[in-house]
Order: C-alpha cells, then structure tokens, then sequence
C-alpha cells in the first residue's frame, strides 16, 4: 500500500478521427465526457492531476472545468495517445512514484476503482484493473517503466507493455464491467444508454 505522492494522468488530446467530432465535448450528464471523466478523477486520492490536450484544445479549454489541473499539451496529438503520454510524462511531479493512466472519454470511471488501484496496486512495475469482461484502465504505471513509455509511439502503446511479457503485470480483480469509451457512434450511444435513468 502507497501513503507517497500519487500522480493521475487523463489522456484527452485525440483528434476523434473515427467520430468525426471531438468527444470529449460531447454531451454528457449535465457537462461533456471529458467533464464528467474529471470530475470523478477530482475525487480520487491524487496529488497532482495532469490532462493531456491536442487537437480540441482550444475548444476544450473554453467548455471544459480544468481548474485545479495540469495541462500538459501533445505536440504531436495526431500520431496517437503515445505522443499523449510522452507529454504528461514531462510534467510528472519527481515525488511520483508513477502514474495512474486513465482515459478522457471513459466518464463512467469509477472512483472507488481507482482508490483501489492506488491502494493495491502501486508498489508492482505496472498494475491493471481486471474487470469481469476483460483487463481495461486505469492502469499503475510505476517510474521504473518511464523510459520505456517515453519511447513508444503510436496508439495502444502501453498495451504493448504490458501483453510483451518483458515486465511483470499485477491485476487488482474490479467486480464491473469494462467501462466504455468513446471511440465511434456506437460507442457513444452504448455510454448514454448505459447510464440513463
């Protein structure tokens, strides 16, 4: 169990390529996906919360409550969430044993999840959350991997990590299902159906 200093970072600088618009902007609750998505990560045991930006970055600044957050902007957002990762890696505060990784358009993250997570699984390279339906974020991702995050490029790069074997994984077992993220249409629509009253 961790009592150090404990960094979340929110990965939300895509371009939306398959959607066509920019999901984090897109309505959700009573704010947007990106808004709801803080909103639960400002209620977890973090010490310094860091949102990547990209494309919509202007447009997520003026809809969007980042008061209280880092921003770390990607350069490079249009290559995938590695150039994402790489940008919050450079403004991870040095008491940070690691980070937690979570995603921008997943808002149906729960809190009691991630409390978990940084309870249990810290003191591992890397840890997941084992959901009943498969392995999904947030992720422990420890200083010791940082380098080799700093290397990879394109999307689904921390996958690659962790499904190479080179590192060792824990897994802290979650009784839910994956929450959704907002990749297409379909998936938006299956977020909204998911948590209408």
């Amino acid at each position: 169990m961790t009592t150090g200093f404990v960094t979340g970072v929110v990965l939300a600088a895509g371009v939306s390529r398959r959607l066509g618009t920019p999901k984090q902007l897109l309505p959700y609750r009573n704010t947007t996906v990106l808004g709801a998505t803080l909103e639960a990560v400002r209620t977890c045991a973090f010490d310094q919360i860091i949102v990547t930006l990209g494309g919509a970055a202007a447009a997520v600044r003026q809809r969007v409550d980042l008061a209280g957050l880092e921003v770390a902007f990607a350069e490079d957002f249009g290559s995938g969430c590695s150039s994402s990762l790489r940008s919050a890696l450079r403004a991870v505060d040095p008491r940070a044993a690691g980070i937690v990784l979570m995603l921008g358009d997943q808002p149906g993250l729960s809190a009691a999840t991630v409390d978990r997570l940084i309870a249990e699984g810290t003191s591992t390279a890397i840890t997941v959350c084992r959901y009943r339906d498969g392995v999904g974020h947030p992720f422990w991702l420890g200083r010791s991997v940082f380098g080799e995050l700093a290397r990879l490029h394109g999307d689904k790069g921390v996958w690659k990590i962790i499904e190479s074997g080179r590192v060792a994984v824990a897994r802290v077992d979650v009784d839910a299902p994956v929450p959704v993220d907002v990749d297409t249409w379909d998936d938006y629509v299956r977020l909204l159906a998911a948590t209408s009253p």
